[in-house]
């Protein structure tokens, strides 16, 4: 009985660092007060210094306004919402060669989005690329991407 008490909270510590450690939620996002500008010129900057190239600028807040009417929707979510779509050809190249399914996770996205509710407050969000089925290599590469949105989410808002 006595090698039990000590076996569950010691489990217990186990599960709840694992459970922390682990973040389900696919989409990471970061917030600060700024001007939504700003920080949208600041996001393409980050990507463009890292030798990558957008492919596609897209105005999401401007396709939701053009589209209400037409799924009976009038509600204004944002203030504004842009995204860009970009590849990195290294760390593509790695993450298909680890797993040729790994193909879906390209190209990445990153959105700079203010809420209709809170104009002042810019966030900068992308979804974190991850498949709870691949091999150790195919996972290694996965986190590679992650890291290199992470890094350029934390520099388009100034965040260490």
């Amino acid at each position: 009985m006595a090698k039990m008490r000590v076996f569950l909270p010691a489990l217990a510590m186990a599960l709840s660092a694992f459970a922390q450690a682990a973040d389900p939620y696919p989409v990471v996002s970061y917030a600060k007060k700024a001007k939504f500008e700003d920080v949208r010129d600041d996001l393409r900057t980050a990507i463009e210094a890292r030798g990558l190239v957008i492919d596609y600028h897209s105005h999401v807040n401007r396709m939701l306004e053009r589209t209400g009417k037409d799924v009976d929707s009038s509600k204004k979510l944002y203030a504004d919402a842009q995204a860009f779509v970009f590849c990195s050809a290294s760390l593509s190249r790695k993450m298909m060669e680890a797993d040729p399914a790994n193909v879906s996770q390209c190209p990445y996205a990153m959105v700079v989005h203010a809420t209709a509710r809170e104009p002042e407050k810019i966030h900068v969000s992308f979804r974190r690329p991850w498949r709870p089925d691949g091999t150790p290599a195919s996972k290694a590469a996965l986190k590679e991407v992650e890291a290199l949105l992470d890094g350029i989410a934390r520099e388009a808002l100034g965040i260490q």
